[in-house]
């Protein structure tokens, strides 16, 4: 039998505290109905002995202590899925805002997941292409990971995380990995109407909408349902992927305006703040978004994350991106030099970094010769930059005839290999074409990190 109280003791921004509880758990949902008969969607929040703290789904305007209910409902938030969320668009909470029907559900699942054993993951080894360059080339984005894009305010991160929406395949690999289809699960949080409106008309103009499920939460929607998305839009994925056999790409954006909610409910709590006023368990509540990527043994689906997030002035120390750092595997920075160059993607390929990305590529994956052009292309630009700055501080006149062709490679790679239009999607081969053509302006003797057999093969002659 379901309990009502009419003991609401406080009232405090998202939160309300209800007193002379019991039996009610974590996470349960509650109903607030107010004198007018309106019903509020809740969940708890904390317990503590008699009292109960709830969260709110929507705004607390129009509750008032006086006459206001609360119904337990003994269970746990879920959301209805089913294989017809391909090609729909939700508000953050998981209902329908495309002004379509109400999704026929297969079942319900716990939007919070169950941990993955793991003794059950499945190493990520398989190849994703997103059609960038200097994703597909330098940072490989391997089936399974979770690699987050490090972004700034103002930087075109939300037009690169179209781009990837869009073009993000599964290629036929030898090692017959690519059975299952693909699907891309798209959270946005705490986004403009404009932003809103740019993302789902480019999924529409491309048609890339029938195989994606849009989860949107506004700037002026609810603050807690900014924390509920990202678990309702992984909840999804797992769904696709573990019971339809897909490979999903998620990705969530931006994970800055998730934690800025995080820390005005945690404010709302009088909680002990940590770093800049963020709660102390911010990297522990990260952990159970980024977490939930992966592969298991034995099921042919995958879910792989790309998590975006903007940095506080730029700044990689701020807790969101340093906590971040530490539970995915890898970053993509983009550059606010490369923006103001007019280069896009902006992506600083030096300080990215996918930590699994020599699993994803080579024979049978990409091409034999994906490590060796990485390596060389990395080391030539880095010295290129190196050179550059030389020129700056000595002269050109200071630099040896090597280090000129590297400061010219280093140009050509950010105008060549960098900068590509929006809708243009490459393919690895054409990826790793434009890096050997790019090598030919280096001396023979400096190519040091590739094959002899690979550049006889490769290397175009002049």
């Amino acid at each position: 039998m379901l309990k009502e109280y009419k003991t609401i003791k406080e009232i405090s921004g998202p939160l309300v505290v209800v007193e002379g509880v019991s039996d009610v758990k974590y996470e349960e949902l509650v109903d607030i109905e107010l004198q007018d008969g309106k019903i509020k969607r809740g969940r708890v929040l904390e317990i503590d002995g008699d009292k109960a703290v709830i969260q709110l789904f929507e705004e607390t305007r129009g509750v008032s202590i006086e006459g206001t209910k609360a119904k337990f409902l003994g269970k746990t938030m879920e959301l209805a899925v089913s294989e017809e969320m391909l090609g729909r668009v939700f508000d953050g909470s998981g209902r329908p805002k495309d002004g379509g029907p109400k999704i026929i559900p297969e079942k319900k699942i716990d939007i919070n997941g169950a941990p993955l054993n793991p003794y059950a993951r499945d190493y990520p080894n398989a190849f994703i292409q997103t059609g960038v360059s200097t994703i597909d080339g330098m940072n490989t984005l391997v089936r399974g990971q979770k690699l987050p894009i490090f972004s700034g305010s103002g930087l075109p991160h939300a037009e690169l995380a179209a781009m990837i929406a869009r073009q993000a395949k599964v290629i036929k690999q030898e090692s017959g990995a690519d059975e299952g289809e693909f699907a891309v699960v798209f959270g946005a949080m705490g986004i403009t109407f404009a932003e809103s409106e740019y993302f789902i008309e480019e999924f529409k103009k491309t048609g890339a909408i029938e195989r994606a499920s849009l989860f949107i939460n506004l700037a002026d929607d609810p603050v807690v349902e900014r924390i509920v998305l990202p678990r309702v839009a992984l909840t999804a994925a797992e769904y696709l992927a573990f019971e339809k056999g897909m490979h999903v790409l998620v990705i969530l954006t931006d994970l800055t305006n998730y934690c800025e909610a995080l820390r005005e409910v945690s404010a709302a709590r009088k909680e002990v703040p940590g770093r800049r006023g963020y709660p102390g368990y911010l990297y522990t509540d990260l952990a159970t978004i980024y977490e939930r990527a992966g592969r298991i043994k034995d099921k042919p689906g995958s879910i792989t994350q790309i998590p975006i997030l903007s940095m506080p002035e730029d700044d990689k120390t701020h807790p969101i991106p340093d906590l971040t750092g530490y539970i995915t595997e890898g970053q993509i920075m983009l550059s606010r030099e490369l923006h103001k160059k007019g280069i896009f993607p902006p992506i600083d390929v030096l300080p990215s970094l996918s930590r699994l990305k020599d699993k994803g590529i080579g024979e049978g994956k990409t091409r034999e010769d994906h490590s060796g052009v990485l390596n060389q292309l990395f080391a030539a630009y880095a010295r290129g930059k190196e050179a550059k700055e030389l020129a700056v501080i000595l002269g050109e006149a200071a630099l040896s005839d090597d280090d000129k062709k590297f400061a010219k490679f280093a140009d050509e790679f950010e105008d060549k290999f960098v900068r590509q239009e929006a809708t243009e999607d490459r393919s690895i081969e054409e990826t790793l074409d434009l890096g050997w053509k790019l090598m030919a302006i280096l001396p023979r003797s400096e190519l040091k990190r590739v094959k002899e057999e690979e550049i006889e093969k490769y290397l175009p002659k002049k």
